[in-house]
């Protein structure tokens, strides 16, 4: 008798747990990360802002783009936009130093003061939940994708949804990232 109702207990919470997602699971604002200082970073506090996070490396031919990156966040941050930057060294060990080596380059070298998160990884087994989330549909309830190289782009509108993910050789300034912030 306990054999039988076992199945039809199991059957009733497997739907529940299966098609329960709130709206929060489906968005950025779930997520605290450590930024680049150490401290926590919560993404709840971007809520109704545009947000292009970036992975990002020190010694890659795309690092140039921190240029294009910081000129875009000047333009448009007190517009409801931010871009957030996390370092990885998943590509050819394009970012090798440490969180402080990483945050004295990005000054020195491009000026950067858009958000920097601590170096974590964007793909393979030690995937940080953020990119987890950005990557799987199951996730992000709108696409899967795979992070190509460094310097790729994630869009999220101010609902906290993916919208966009868009290439590493895909320029910050390019007329459809303009476009999309400004609409």
């Amino acid at each position: 008798m306990i054999f039988r109702k076992l199945p039809i207990l199991i059957f009733m919470i497997i739907p529940f747990n299966s098609t329960a997602q709130t709206d929060l699971d489906t968005t950025i604002y779930k997520f605290k990360v450590t930024n680049i200082e150490g401290d926590i970073f919560d993404f709840n506090s971007l809520k109704g802002k545009k947000i292009m996070i970036v992975n990002t490396a020190s010694r890659c031919g795309l690092t140039p783009q921190y240029k294009k990156l910081q000129a875009l966040y000047d333009k448009y941050n007190d517009k409801n936009f931010v871009i957030i930057g996390f370092p990885a060294n998943n590509f050819l060990f394009q970012e090798p130093g440490s969180n402080d080596e990483i945050a004295v380059f990005c000054k020195k070298n491009y000026g950067v003061t858009f958000p920097m998160m601590s170096k974590i990884s964007v793909k393979g087994k030690n995937m940080h939940p953020i990119y987890q989330f950005l990557t799987q549909e199951s996730k992000n309830g709108v696409i899967s994708s795979s992070v190509s190289w460094n310097f790729q782009k994630y869009l999220i509108d101010p609902n906290g949804k993916l919208a966009k993910v868009l290439s590493p050789r895909t320029q910050p300034n390019d007329p459809s990232v303009i476009s999309w912030i400004e609409n």
